[in-house]
C-alpha cells in the first residue's frame, strides 16, 4: 500500500491531468448532447460544447493539476489566453494530422473504423503536447504554486 501511495504522490501531476482530461471529455460529450437537443444544430452544439470543455479544463488544470493559485486578473487572463491559444494550436494539429497520416498510409482500422490508428496516434500526441504546453507556457510555477506543489 505504501508503494502505491508513494507512486501516486510522486506522479500526482500527470495522473491528475489524465483524470481531469477524462472529466473534460465527459463535460464535452454531456454539453454537446444538451446543446444539440436544444439548438438542433450539430455545428452550434459542437462549438458550445468545445467552449464548455475548454473552460472546465482551464479551471481544473489551474486548480488541481498545476496548482496555480493566483487569481489576480492579470495572471488569470494571461493563463486563460495562453491556455486557449495552446488548445487551438493542438486542435489544428489534430484536424490536419489525422488526414495527413491517413494520406501517407496510416489508414489502418480499429473496430472496423478506417483511419482510427491515425486518430489514436494524433490524439496521444495532442494530449502530451497539451500537458507540456500547459506546464511550460500556461501554468508556470510562481512562489505560491511551488509552496503547494512541495507539500
Amino acid at each position: 500500500m505504501k508503494r502505491i501511495r508513494d507512486f501516486l504522490k510522486s506522479h500526482r501531476e500527470p495522473i491528475s491531468y489524465l483524470f481531469w482530461g477524462v472529466m473534460t471529455t465527459i463535460v464535452s460529450w454531456g454539453t454537446y448532447s444538451l446543446f444539440v437537443t436544444v439548438t438542433k444544430s450539430v455545428i452550434i452544439a459542437n462549438v458550445l460544447s468545445w467552449i464548455c470543455a475548454i473552460l472546465f479544463a482551464f479551471v481544473t488544470n489551474k486548480l488541481w493539476v498545476f496548482r496555480s493559485m493566483s487569481w489576480s486578473p492579470d495572471t488569470v487572463l494571461t493563463e486563460l489566453w495562453t491556455f486557449v491559444a495552446a488548445r487551438i494550436a493542438t486542435g489544428f494539429l489534430e484536424i490536419a494530422g489525422v488526414p495527413f497520416l491517413i494520406n501517407i498510409g496510416m489508414n489502418q482500422r480499429i473496430l472496423g473504423i478506417e483511419g482510427m490508428v491515425a486518430k489514436v496516434f494524433v490524439s496521444v500526441v495532442v494530449v502530451i503536447l497539451n500537458y507540456v504546453l500547459s506546464k511550460l507556457l500556461v501554468f508556470r510555477n510562481d512562489g505560491v504554486s511551488e509552496k503547494i506543489n512541495s507539500k
